[in-house]
């Protein structure tokens, strides 16, 4: 059966996954990059990003680069939330958006993006962009047609990743918990109380401070 993945999910102690304020400036708001910093010198980030400088070479190996290589393996198409694509919202006043990551997005997988205002496909390098306002069981199965009989990855934000959850299609989440306390922005647990009793749960601390966790699905899904 195809899985329904979530990788490097970064939380705060305080259980925000973003924080508040996000803009074209600010993609995680008034968090800025602090829940990312452990993912960012990897090496599998740097080779991704082509982002290799000399402060971090060619990237960090050890307990958060074996994490973060993961998230690609076996993927065959990804489900996003439409903040995870830009800080727009409403209608799409300006197409000429084109995400994030510039003309060479690192997916190089077709992408279903979540909103409430749809707009035609956009291909921006390897990289298709689907825009539908579909329930969490139709996006997936959408996503699992184009995935080609690999993996669905389930990219976030924090409010597409509850709402799967809620509907318990998640088979494989993999939390990184930052040593940071937010205050404000998107929390990720509302209304989950009892999830981890659908998963098997293991813990890996690494030296960077971030203690990683993966929550297997123990049984099987309900859409299955």
């Amino acid at each position: 059966m195809v899985k329904l993945r979530v990788h490097n999910l970064a939380v705060s102690l305080d259980g925000f996954a973003t924080g508040e304020g996000q803009s074209f400036e600010t993609p995680f708001g008034h968090a800025g990059g602090r829940l990312m910093e452990w993912f960012f010198p990897t090496r599998s980030f740097v080779q991704m990003s082509g982002h290799e400088d000399e402060a971090v070479g060619s990237g960090t190996t050890g307990v958060d680069d074996a994490f973060a290589a993961a998230t690609g393996r076996g993927i065959g198409a990804e489900i996003m939330g439409r903040r995870k694509f830009g800080p727009q919202q409403g209608p799409w006043e300006d197409e000429s958006w084109r995400g994030w990551w510039g003309e060479e997005p690192p997916f190089h997988s077709p992408v279903v993006v979540l909103t409430h205002h749809e707009r035609p496909d956009l291909v921006v390098g390897e990289t298709t962009f689907l825009f539908r306002s579909l329930p969490p069981v139709e996006a997936l199965a959408l996503a699992t047609e184009l995935a080609g009989g690999l993996d669905v990855r389930l990219g976030g934000g924090p409010t597409v990743v509850r709402a799967f959850l809620e509907a318990d299609l998640v088979d494989h989440l993999h939390l990184v918990v930052v040593p940071i306390v937010l205050g404000r922005g998107v929390r990720v647990w509302d209304g989950l109380e009892g999830l981890e009793e659908r998963f098997d749960v293991e813990v890996t601390a690494s030296p960077s401070g971030v203690v990683h966790y993966v929550l297997s699905r123990t049984g099987s899904r309900p859409d299955a």
